[in-house]
Parts: C-alpha cells; sequence; structure tokens
C-alpha cells in the first residue's frame, strides 16, 4: 500500500524535483503537483515533465494534497507556510528537507497552527542547482533523517519515513535539536571551511585567480565544489542553525590552534597520531557506503 496518493512539493529546485522524478519512478500512480515562486522556474518544470500538474499559486497546489514537501530555503519556510494556511486540508501531513529542524519546526508549527507537521531532512545533494539538475536516484542508498516533533502522531510518522524509503533512502529517526548538532559537523561546518579557504585562496594578492584554477590540487578542488553549493540556501542554514554551528565552529578553533601549535614545534607525533584517526574516519565512511573507494574518488578522466 503506498504512504500517500496526492503528493505536492513547493520549491522544484535540486531537491524538489529529484522527490518529483523519484516519486513517478517508484510510485507513478501517485499524483505529483509542484509549486515554485518563480514563473520562470515553474515554465522550466513544465518543459522538463516531471510533475502531473503545477499550480500558479502555493496554496492552489496544495488544496488536494495529502503530502507536502517545502523544498525552499530554510528562512523562507514560514512565509511558504503562511501561504497555504488556509488551503491546507486537514488531514494533509506537511513535511520539509531542510538541513535544520529545530527552526524550522518552530517556524511551521507557528505557520500553521494545528497542522501535522513531520520535518524530514534527505541528506543527499550536489553542488548544482535548478530544476535541470534533479534526477530520480539522487536519494538511493542516502540518509533521510525524520524529526517529528515531541508528541507527533506515529501513524504519521511512519507513512513519512515509509515514503522516503520507497524512494530509496535509508532513514533515521531523532530529535531536531540533536539532528541539528550532528549536522553542523558534518556538514555546516565542512561548508563553512570550504567557503572560507576558497575566498582565502580568491583574496590572495601573491596568488593570481589564474593560479589558483590551474595548480588547484585535489584538496583545494574538492573544497570548490562544496563552496559552489547554491548561497541562498546556505545562508539560511548558518542563520537558522546558528547555536550549533557556533559551538561547532569553537571546538574546530580550538582544535586548530592545538595543531597550529604542534606544527610550530615540530611535535611530529601529535600530528601522525591526528592524521591516523582521521584515516580510520575516511575509511568508515567508505564501508557503510557513503563514499567511493575508487581511486581519485571514483572520478572518470
Amino acid at each position: 500500500m503506498l504512504p500517500f496518493a496526492r503528493v505536492t512539493i513547493i520549491g522544484l529546485g535540486l531537491i524538489g524535483s529529484s522527490v518529483a522524478r523519484a516519486v513517478r519512478a517508484t510510485m507513478p500512480t501517485v499524483r505529483v503537483t509542484g509549486y515554485d515562486g518563480d514563473a520562470d522556474v515553474r515554465a522550466r518544470a513544465d518543459a522538463l515533465d516531471f510533475l502531473d500538474d503545477i499550480a500558479d499559486t502555493a496554496g492552489v497546489a496544495v488544496i488536494d494534497a495529502d503530502l507536502v514537501i517545502l523544498c525552499v530555503p530554510v528562512g523562507a519556510m514560514g512565509a511558504v507556510g503562511a501561504e497555504i494556511a488556509a488551503d491546507l486540508p486537514a488531514d494533509a501531513i506537511v513535511s520539509d528537507v531542510g538541513s535544520s529542524k529545530e527552526t524550522i519546526l518552530n517556524a511551521l508549527t507557528a505557520a500553521l497552527p494545528g497542522a501535522t507537521i513531520i520535518p524530514a531532512h534527505p541528506v543527499a545533494g550536489t553542488e548544482n542547482s535548478g530544476p535541470e539538475a534533479g534526477f530520480a536516484t539522487l536519494f538511493n542508498g542516502r540518509w533521510c533523517i525524520v524529526t517529528p516533533p515531541e508528541g507527533a502522531d506515529p501513524t504519521a510518522v511512519e507513512r513519512v519515513i515509509a515514503f522516503w524509503k520507497r524512494l530509496g533512502a535509508n532513514v533515521e529517526t531523532m530529535d531536531a535539536k540533536h539532528h541539528d548538532l550532528v549536522l553542523a559537523v558534518t556538514s555546516h561546518l565542512p561548508h563553512l571551511i570550504a567557503y572560507t579557504i576558497v575566498g582565502t585562496a580568491s583574496d590572495m594578492e601573491e596568488v593570481t585567480r589564474s593560479e589558483v584554477i590551474k595548480f588547484s590540487a585535489g584538496g583545494f578542488r574538492d573544497f570548490t565544489r562544496i563552496a559552489a553549493s547554491d548561497p541562498t540556501m546556505w545562508r539560511d542554514v548558518f542563520l537558522s542553525n546558528k547555536d550549533a554551528v557556533l559551538e561547532m565552529l569553537q571546538r574546530f578553533s580550538e582544535d586548530l590552534t592545538a595543531l597550529q601549535r604542534a606544527i610550530r614545534w615540530g611535535d611530529g607525533d601529535q600530528l601522525f597520531d591526528l592524521f591516523t584517526r582521521t584515516r580510520a574516519i575516511r575509511r568508515s565512511i567508505i564501508e557503510q557506503g557513503q563514499d567511493d573507494a575508487a581511486p581519485d574518488f571514483g572520478r572518470s578522466h
């Protein structure tokens, strides 16, 4: 039995368009309606034909939905919730795909009093954006973290879990606050570091931009991939999850100071011990199927 019959996706970028394509591929009888606040994006999505219907307003999009997934920047969740409040069916479940959960839950609860809200975060994506960037297998073998609020309807939670499993994801549930702390260290801090390193290289007067591009070794090259992520989305992520990000950034700053001291004083043993521990983390990620063990990250040349 399918968990939902009528799904509405608001926000038709990489994640939203991938959800639509994945539903069509795995649950072809489910009707999928889409909406995006940008008329150009709606037209492009219409031309790509991965939806059954495209609405002209957010309210019209949700009128007969039994699952509504908000695939908009974290900072826009509350405003979009207010847009759909008057037209949202009483028995519909509202979910999302944002990468910080506590602020989203608060915003949607305020905008949609009495609605069934089951937040979720598919930990998947690429550096590309827009409806053309989506693909049906984006979630295969990736984790989706569901963060139901305290006292959530167990049946509603199970339906959202079943939905993501149908799309190929592995699903875990956790408290929203704990999710935000975990993602601050595994996703948000690495993005912040990548943006900083690429920005530093760009600002260095002694090194020209052409040299940065021409002589990019693997490490810097991989940082540029992360730093190419959608700027609106990541601006909102850092502002919405600022407490957890600042906590992790403080920890990182302290560890960085210790590393700086080890290099200054020639403490090779400390450096070797750190690098040995971090290699073990990399091996664990590969063993759990979260990355490719092939040489050069599986790149084709």
